[in-house]
């Protein structure tokens, strides 16, 4: 559960961003298909501006960001084989590598 008193919007989204390619259109790495794309789930008109002023920010510094924005809605959650997914491989996170963008 996200606790905006322990971590702001905006920080989530920046930390979003230094985790994964957001440059790609449609999946990250070799993970293609609508399921892999960059988007952001908003619950309200200040979270969507937030992440809005967030991608314009990156844009001026020269990033490509094609990152949708989308209001949240019905939530599903993953079928179990994804849940805890690298603790059951052993595997290591492509995507999750940090690299400082702000």
């Amino acid at each position: 559960d996200y606790d905006a008193d322990m971590v702001s919007y905006v920080d989530l989204c920046k930390l979003f961003f230094e985790i994964h390619d957001p440059s790609q259109t449609d999946g990250i790495g070799p993970d293609l298909g609508p399921q892999y794309r960059s988007m952001i789930f908003y619950m309200d008109e200040k979270q969507k501006s937030e992440a809005e002023e967030v991608i314009e920010l990156l844009r001026s510094k020269g990033h490509r960001v094609n990152t949708k924005l989308r209001p949240a809605e019905k939530f599903w959650e993953a079928e179990d084989y994804h849940q805890h997914y690298y603790d059951k491989t052993g595997g290591e996170p492509y995507c999750h590598i940090r690299v400082k963008k702000f």
